[in-house]
């Protein structure tokens, strides 16, 4: 099965701040850190494109910030890397989702650069 993404409407979630706990470090495991995630969902125009002006026919933008806080609210996190494939896998498994994108950064851990992240891409198989 191909994805063509031209035939999509991408919906976004921008700087999406959440204070929680990540790090490998010591001193990072004593208290939250501010992130920010960024997401995209990739949805078919064919599943997103609503008739009746209803919220039932779209995805719902509350999706991707609940699967933010389910996530957060596991625990320490050590790695960017591991908090974006988890959230990747739970918007990609939305039944409407065809392909995401998802990236987390740190602003606030070197004072010369606006932020260290990550970011992951995927297409639902």
């Amino acid at each position: 099965m191909t994805i063509d993404l031209t035939q999509c409407r991408r919906l976004f979630l921008k700087n999406y701040e959440v204070n929680i706990n990540i790090g490998v470090h010591e001193f990072e495991k004593k208290g939250e850190q501010r992130v920010l995630f960024n997401v995209e969902l990739y949805v078919p125009l064919a599943m997103s494109t609503p008739v009746a002006d209803d919220l039932a026919e779209v995805v719902d933008y509350d999706f991707m910030r609940q699967t933010i806080a389910n996530r957060v609210a596991q625990g320490h996190i050590h790695l960017q890397e591991t908090l974006c494939d988890d959230v990747l896998k739970t918007m990609l498994a939305h039944p409407k989702v065809m392909a995401a994108r998802v990236s987390t950064q740190k602003p606030d851990v070197y004072p010369d650069c606006e932020s260290v992240g990550v970011e992951v891409f995927g297409v639902k198989k």
